[in-house]
């Protein structure tokens, strides 16, 4: 549904189809070349440049680089061989018109067999790994409908018969009005559209689709304010509005619905692979050191004070969803216990506990802390994509539970061991508003390049122990 996202896909699925015609030509030789009959390579290579692009071409006008969610298996290798066909005409067409001689017609032969093998791997293996993933749960957005017309009706069967497309329909939100009809009913009713906000607050929802009846526009406009402010995708049949924080873009969605996606965060498919790809990569190398450093550290603790090495506490990432966030245990067993009485010390104004010298830290974990080796262990959460290197701070459910609407947009993205607000001053930030802005303007003015910057000033600010207490 996402045109970024569509255009990312599309090019991967052009690279590897253009590795798998080289490898077809190249494995075609090698049989031909066992028969007898072919020179060396360097007589043959050339034909790649007039077998790639007719391909490529080709390809593109059976529109097989489109979306094939709704397309059989037995639809896309009927295309394929279509392809073989026509593209086999025209290069052998282009071929003997450069060289009249003639090439080996075994060897285009073989190219059309194991072309049309490798070309069904990256069409149908790709299209079974996505739904592979997508069945594993992962890769998919929560979304509700608001809204009980014919549009709406057909908008969730279609997601309901193809999950394979990772949207999760979660329920139906109704307008004064707009009662159910019979044949809404077997879906989820969460509620009426007055509590659409709240809906969205206590529920973890990705993407809100408004299928309401041109009436209803008008007053429309304070509902999709409201979850911009919280962070929420909004979708809906066609309409116009002025906000100041979301990208816009119309698309069609089923090549049949007109849509409005208005996008409170920086979505660029291209840098979010390059991001996922970071990570892995940072947490596997972070992973490494945790390894190394792990004796030692557990030494340490173990001598210091009686309790667990690890400790886990429940977080909130991305639109409600909750994760343990694991760190190296820096305070005593009974810290929780004791925050309630510490509470008139916070040195944070507002949904965030802060405290100079606190006496539920150990010694050791007062050392794990300025150094941040206590953090080490969230390696493991940005390993299994709970959390990013880079990202905002993932705050306690009793943290979010006090937020106000527009602090809720900084869990609108994957949480980070580091941030904007850790290189901004860190701890020395008093004001939680504050942290909030910060968070917000890296996520207004996210960029791979941002991050790599945010990373670099980390390792500075952890170096020279700058805002630890």
């Amino acid at each position: 549904m996402l045109k970024q996202e569509a255009n990312f896909f599309r090019g991967v699925t052009v690279i590897l189809d253009l590795l798998a015609l080289i490898v077809a030509f190249l494995v075609a030789y090698e049989v031909r070349l066992k028969m007898g009959g072919v020179g060396p390579f360097d007589e043959y290579r050339w034909l790649l440049l007039i077998i790639l692009p007719v391909w490529y071409v080709v390809i593109t006008r059976f529109g097989l680089y489109g979306s094939q969610r709704l397309q059989s298996v037995a639809r896309i290798v009927w295309s394929l061989i279509q392809v073989q066909v026509v593209a086999v005409t025209i290069s052998a067409s282009l071929i003997y018109l450069l060289e009249p001689r003639g090439v080996s017609r075994l060897l285009l032969g073989y190219f059309v067999f194991f072309s049309l093998c490798f070309l069904l791997v990256t069409k149908v293996g790709g299209r079974l790994v996505l739904h592979l993933i997508r069945k594993l749960g992962y890769n998919y957005r929560n979304i509700i409908v608001v809204g009980c017309s014919d549009k709406a009706l057909e908008f969730i069967r279609l997601i309901k018969v193809h999950r394979h497309w990772g949207l999760n329909f979660i329920g139906i939100v109704h307008a004064a009005e707009d009662v159910p009809e019979e044949n809404m009913n077997r879906y989820p009713l969460m509620g009426r559209l007055d509590d659409l906000v709240d809906i969205c607050k206590d529920n973890p929802i990705d993407e809100v689709v408004f299928c309401l009846s041109k009436e209803y526009l008008p007053m429309l406009d304070v509902y999709v304010r409201e979850l911009e402010i919280l962070g929420v995708t909004v979708r809906m049949v066609l309409d116009l509005f002025d906000l100041q924080q979301s990208k816009t873009e119309l698309s069609l969605f089923h090549d049949d619905i007109p849509m409005l996606t208005f996008h409170s965060k920086m979505l660029d498919a291209n840098q979010l692979m390059l991001k996922r790809g970071m990570d892995i990569i940072g947490a596997l190398v972070g992973l490494t050191l945790t390894a190394v450093a792990l004796p030692f550290i557990t030494l340490a603790i173990k001598l210091d004070s009686p309790g667990p090495l690890f400790f886990g506490q429940k977080r909130v990432r991305e639109n409600g969803r909750l994760f343990t966030c694991w760190k190296f245990r820096s305070m005593y067993r009974d810290a929780d216990e004791r925050k309630k009485e510490l509470l008139l010390h916070n040195k944070m104004s507002g949904a965030m506990f802060k405290m100079q010298n606190d006496p539920r830290v150990t010694r050791i974990g007062n050392f794990l802390r300025k150094t941040s080796l206590d953090e080490l262990p969230q390696f493991w959460n940005v390993l299994r994509g709970e959390m990013s290197l880079v990202g905002t701070r993932p705050p306690t459910p009793d943290e979010v539970a006090t937020y106000d609407n527009w602090h809720r947009r900084r869990i609108s993205i994957k949480p980070g061991i580091t941030g904007l607000w850790q290189v901004s001053g860190r701890n020395e930030i008093t004001d939680f508003d504050e942290v909030v802005r910060l968070d917000l303007l890296y996520i207004d003015t996210w960029s791979i390049w941002s991050d790599l910057k945010i990373l670099c000033k980390t390792f500075l600010v952890v170096a020279r122990h700058q805002g630890s207490f």
